[in-house]
């Protein structure tokens, strides 16, 4: 047992034992020396890289062990390193290769160490006056985005915490720029969308359910003609990877459906709309370039730690005046050409999230995601054919983008064996009535052999 561990308590159960070079007694000052700061740095390091590096041999869920609740008898530094190991280690791992349930993230290192630069240096971006360089940055970060969709000059955007807060402001800016009363949403819509309506004040008659085709894309006969009788109808929303299966609706059918009822058309593409990096990807986003809104995840499709959302509007000018409100104790600072992100976001105070997407995409290039996500549906294509070849799985949709959904009529047990091995974790869904399982690739540390393993670990509990 490490003697961090046995000082602070705790038997050590895990399979791997962070090694601390440095150790400082507590407390340590809210103003460390640079010789204990860099000694610190260190030792943060050392955790982290050895915890990336553990990734691949990792279980991919540790719940059975009891969780560390006290660091109260730590002694020094390493004991409260070795309680922070402990603690990440305890838990579904979605930062490792076998994370295939619900939609996976990554926890891209490059984009770490850019979180710990925005931390250190603490800037204040919400106000361009205040740090332009940054703004400047996250200005950057954004113009690239909403190049990738063919926005035009117009577009502006914000980065977020995540796709429901994204969706969130899309719904306050659609009804900024409509002024209408019904919101129009496919049965397969994230649940988010829903949410951010309800509290962006719309009851729940006024968000209204339109049935899925075949291929569980939004029935456009059934979402015309409920149009055609609604007297207000101001906003319908697209999505572009379900969560369910990953399907994507006609983006362009709709945008002409939209612009013929001068409806607002906002795409959650939240999990879906970085495969627009590829080739494949931009034919089957087609038409999201007509999009008045757009919900993005980078947390998914770039990877990047959680807490990564964009949400990009072709006209900037309404998503600032659906957000705007003066403040008189701002009124000193100067304009200096660059968005006032406070203007354009419910926040006022936020995190600088542009280093975090501009950093990797300066260290790795956007190929290298592009590149990512090329194989995340080559790894799709290949599930789904090594399924498909079994007897003891229905395949209903073949996939379109990283995930595959199929069923089983012993489904609940199978995924409870398949968890169990904690090489991979897959999660289910219920699609129609029927218990649906799933296999989600989306990590950039999934490659074909985890995928081969999780398949063979369900015909494996198919056959028992």
């Amino acid at each position: 047992m490490p003697q961090a561990a046995q000082r602070c308590g705790r038997a050590d159960t895990r399979e791997h034992v962070l090694i601390v070079n440095h150790s400082l007694n507590l407390p340590v000052p809210l103003e460390p020396d640079p010789a204990q700061m860099r000694a610190l740095g260190e030792d943060v390091l050392d955790l982290v890289v050895d915890f990336i590096e553990q990734r691949a041999t990792a279980p991919a869920t540790d719940l059975d062990h009891p969780v560390p609740t006290d660091a109260a008898g730590a002694a020094d530094t390493a004991d409260v390193l070795d309680f922070i190991g402990h603690a990440a280690q305890r838990a579904v791992d979605p930062a490792g290769p076998g994370y295939l349930a619900f939609i996976p993230g990554g926890g891209l290192y490059t984009a770490a160490l850019a979180d710990f630069i925005t931390a250190a240096v603490n800037r204040y971006t919400t106000v361009a006056a205040l740090a332009p360089a940054f703004v400047q940055i996250e200005a950057d970060v954004i113009r690239w985005i909403a190049d990738l969709f063919d926005f035009p000059p117009t577009a502006q955007g914000i980065l977020t915490t995540g796709g429901s807060l994204a969706n969130f402001s899309a719904i306050v800016t659609a009804k900024e720029a409509r002024h209408g009363k019904t919101i129009y949403v496919s049965d397969q819509a994230h649940h988010s969308v829903t949410k951010a309506a309800a509290l962006a004040g719309y009851p729940a008659n006024a968000i209204r359910v339109i049935p899925s085709d075949a291929e569980l894309r939004i029935d456009l006969d059934a979402l015309d003609a409920a149009v055609e009788e609604d007297p207000d109808p101001f906003l319908v929303v697209a999505s572009a990877g379900t969560t369910n299966t990953g399907a994507i609706d006609a983006l362009d059918d709709l945008a002409t459906l939209a612009h013929n009822h001068n409806l607002w058309l906002h795409v959650d593409a939240a999990y879906g709309g970085f495969f627009q990096l590829t080739e494949r990807g931009r034919h089957k986003l087609r038409g999201i370039e007509r999009a008045d809104s757009i919900t993005l995840d980078p947390h998914k499709g770039m990877f990047l730690p959680y807490g990564s959302g964009c949400l990009v509007v072709r006209d900037g000018a309404v998503l600032r005046q659906a957000h705007t409100a003066g403040a008189e104790y701002l009124q000193d600072l100067p304009d200096v050409g660059l968005p006032n992100y406070a203007e354009y976001s419910p926040e006022l105070s936020r995190a600088f999230r542009g280093l975090r997407i501009w950093l990797p995409l300066q260290l790795h290039g956007a190929q290298a995601f592009a590149d990512a996500l090329d194989e995340k549906l080559d790894l799709a294509g290949h599930a789904y054919d090594r399924l498909q070849q079994s007897d003891d799985f229905e395949l209903p949709w073949e996939p379109e983008l990283s995930v595959v959904a199929f069923h089983h009529p012993d489904g609940p047990r199978i995924l409870a064996e398949v968890n169990a091995s904690r090489r991979v974790f897959l999660s289910s869904t219920t699609i129609r009535g029927r218990h649906t399982l799933r296999i989600a690739v989306l990590s950039h540390r999934t490659h074909l052999d985890r995928v081969d393993e999780a398949v063979d670990l369900l015909e494996k509990a198919a056959r028992q």
